[in-house]
């Protein structure tokens, strides 16, 4: 018995959400600010592929399936870095010492 591949990779990208959850949600408060660095580091290594996604293929076919799903992946990792810098901002600020 084969198992469909849509399934296969539904399962592990239903797992990967559980695994990320628990991973973020266990790390320590002073290891928080470098974990946002990385993931905005991560995110705009997706921003460069979503760019050759969403102008890939012909002029005139750009509203095909894959530049319509490179824009959205554009959109989503522009938002993800602006607000990792924002928390990644307010955490330092946690850290500065309050001036009297």
């Amino acid at each position: 018995m084969e198992i469909d591949p849509f399934i296969f990779r539904l399962s592990i990208f239903i797992l990967s959400i559980f695994i990320g959850y628990y991973v973020v949600w266990s790390v320590t408060p002073s290891l928080h600010t470098p974990l946002m660095s990385v993931t905005n580091a991560i995110s705009s290594v997706i921003i460069v592929g979503a760019i050759i996604a969403a102008l890939a293929g012909d002029v005139e076919k750009i509203f095909e399936t894959s530049n319509i799903f490179g824009f959205l992946a554009i959109i989503l990792a522009a938002v993800n870095i602006f607000g990792g810098f924002l928390v990644t901002q307010r955490m330092l600020q946690m850290y500065k010492k309050k001036k009297k």
